[in-house]
C-alpha cells in the first residue's frame, strides 16, 4: 500500500474512532451541558416570542422577561464554556493541524506561483498557445466557481447544522458592511512583501508573485537559475506539506470527536447530505465540461474520456491528480495531441486549471457560512468568487490544498476559521472527487488547445 493510500486509510480510521469517542462523550460526559444548552435555547426563543407579543417595552412584564432572558443566556454561556473546556484536548489537535497548514501557505503560494508564471511569461515562444490556454483556464475556473456557488445556494446543505458562532468569533463581531471595490483593490496591493508573508495575506503574495514571475521570465537566461532555485524550494515545501499531512489523522480524530460530542450523532446525516450534494455537483461539472469539449472536439471527446479512465481512477484512489500526471500525458499524446502542446498546457493546468477544486472552494466556503447562520449577500459571494479565483492558483499537487485556500479566504469575510474543522473529517472523501475532476478538466483543456492550434492528429493506437 502506498503512503498516500495509508494516510487515507488512517484518516478514515481516525474518522470512525472520532465519531465513536464523540458519541460516547456526548452521551456520558457532556449530556448535562448539552441538555442545559438546548433547554436554555428553547427558553430564550420562548421568552423572545412573549416579548414580541407585548404592546411596548415600557410595561413591567417586559423588564421581567428581559431579566429571565438574560438568566437563560447566562446559563447557556456557562455550559458552553464548561463544554469547551472539557473538549480542549480534542480541539487542540485540530487547532495544531490548522496552524501547521497555515504555516506553509505563504511560501508555498509564492514559490509555486513564481515558477508557474515564469513559464507562462515566455510569451514570445508560446504567445498564441499561452493566450488560448489561459482563456480556457479562466473560463473553466469561473464556470466551476459559479456552479459551486449556485448549487450551494440552491441546496443549502449548511443550514441544517445550525451551529452557534465560536466564542472567539463572537467577541470580534461580524462586520455588516461588504467589501467595497476600493477596499478590495487597496487590500490586494502589498505595501511590503515581508509584511504580506508574515501576516499570510494570500492575495498580496499572489500579486507580488505575478510581478516577480513575469520579470524573471523577461530577463531570459539570467532568470533560469532563479526559476530552478524556486522550483527546488517549492519541492522542499511540498515535502514539508507531506510531513504536515501526516498529522491529519490526529486532527480528524479531534475534530470529529469534538463535533459529535457537541452536536450528537445526528450531525452525520448532514455530512452525508453534504457529500452527496457535492458529488452531484461534480457530475454536473463533468457533463458541462464534456458538452463544451463536444462542441470543439465533436465525437472524439468520447474517445478522450475512454482513454482517461485509468488516470481518473488513479487520481481518485490516491486523492492526488499529480499521481495521474504521467499516464495523463501519455494518453493525451496517444489521443493525437502534439507533445509540444501537451508539455506546455498540462503542467500549466496543474497550477491554473483545477476545476474540481474550484467548485469545492465556493461550495465549501458558503457551506461554512450557512452552518453558522451567516448570510452572505450576492455581492459578497461574487467578491469571494473572484478572491478564490486568485488565491487558488499555484498550489496544485498538495494533498487537501483546498483547505489552505479556504482558510485564507473565509477570514476575509469574517467567517469563523473554526468551521474548517467541519470539513477536515470528510475532506479525504471530497478530495478523491476533486482530484479526478481536475484530471478530466486538464485533459479536455489540452485536447481543445491542440484542436485550436491545428495540432490534433489521429490517434496513435
Amino acid at each position: 500500500m502506498s503512503s498516500k493510500n495509508k494516510l487515507t486509510l488512517f484518516i478514515f480510521i481516525a474518522l470512525v474512532v472520532g465519531v465513536a469517542v464523540g458519541y460516547y462523550l456526548n452521551v456520558n460526559n457532556f449530556s448535562t451541558n448539552n441538555n442545559a444548552i438546548v433547554s436554555a435555547d428553547a427558553q430564550v426563543k420562548k421568552i423572545e416570542a412573549q416579548m414580541g407579543n407585548l404592546p411596548d417595552t415600557t410595561v413591567a412584564q417586559y423588564a421581567v422577561l428581559k431579566t429571565q432572558k438574560a438568566e437563560q443566556v447566562k446559563i447557556r454561556k456557562e455550559n458552553e464554556v464548561a463544554r469547551e473546556k472539557g473538549l480542549e484536548p480534542l480541539t487542540l489537535l485540530s487547532d495544531i493541524f490548522l496552524r501547521l497548514i497555515k504555516m506553509i501557505v505563504a511560501p508555498l503560494v509564492f514559490t509555486t506561483l513564481v515558477v508557474g508564471v515564469a513559464k507562462v511569461g515566455d510569451i514570445k515562444a508560446v504567445g498564441r498557445i499561452g493566450g488560448k490556454t489561459m482563456l480556457w483556464f479562466i473560463s473553466a475556473s469561473l464556470m466551476s466557481l459559479l456552479l459551486g456557488m449556485l448549487l450551494v445556494n440552491l441546496w443549502k446543505p449548511g443550514e441544517a447544522m445550525n451551529l452557534p458562532l465560536p466564542s472567539s468569533h463572537t467577541e470580534t463581531g461580524i462586520k455588516a458592511t461588504a467589501l467595497s471595490v476600493k477596499d478590495f483593490i487597496s487590500h490586494i496591493v502589498p505595501k511590503s512583501f515581508a509584511e504580506s508573508m508574515a501576516t499570510n495575506e494570500i492575495l498580496q503574495i499572489v500579486i507580488f508573485s505575478l510581478f516577480f514571475g513575469v520579470a524573471t521570465a523577461a530577463i531570459g537566461e539570467k532568470g533560469k537559475v532563479v526559476i530552478e532555485f524556486f522550483d527546488s524550494v517549492a519541492h522542499i515545501i511540498l515535502k514539508v506539506t507531506g510531513y504536515v499531512m501526516n498529522f491529519a489523522p490526529f486532527a480528524v480524530f479531534g475534530a470529529m470527536a469534538a463535533i459529535v460530542a457537541k452536536q450528537g450523532i445526528s450531525v452525520l446525516s448532514t455530512y452525508a447530505l453534504f457529500i452527496g450534494e457535492f458529488y452531484s455537483g461534480m457530475v454536473i461539472l463533468w457533463i458541462l465540461l464534456i458538452l463544451v469539449g463536444y462542441l470543439i472536439l465533436k465525437k472524439r471527446i468520447f474517445n478522450l474520456m475512454n482513454r482517461m479512465k485509468e488516470p481518473v481512477m488513479l487520481a481518485f484512489s490516491t486523492a492526488s491528480s499529480e499521481a495521474a500526471y504521467p499516464r495523463t500525458l501519455l494518453q493525451l499524446e496517444r489521443f493525437g495531441c502534439k507533445d509540444k502542446i501537451v508539455s506546455f498546457v498540462l503542467p500549466l493546468g496543474y497550477s491554473f486549471n483545477l476545476d474540481g477544486s474550484m467548485l469545492y472552494m465556493t461550495f465549501a466556503s458558503i457551506f461554512i457560512a450557512q452552518c453558522y447562520g451567516i448570510h452572505l449577500p450576492l455581492d459578497k459571494q461574487l467578491t469571494m468568487l473572484l478572491i478564490l479565483m486568485l488565491t487558488s492558483k499555484g498550489i496544485a499537487g498538495v494533498p487537501r490544498a483546498s483547505l489552505v485556500v479556504i482558510a485564507g479566504t473565509i477570514a476575509t469575510f469574517n467567517i469563523p476559521e473554526a468551521g474548517l474543522a467541519l470539513l477536515i473529517g470528510i475532506d479525504p472523501l471530497l478530495d478523491m472527487g476533486r482530484s479526478a475532476t481536475n484530471v478530466i478538466g486538464n485533459s479536455i483543456a489540452t485536447a481543445v488547445v491542440s484542436k485550436w492550434e491545428g495540432e490534433l492528429s489521429g490517434p496513435l493506437d
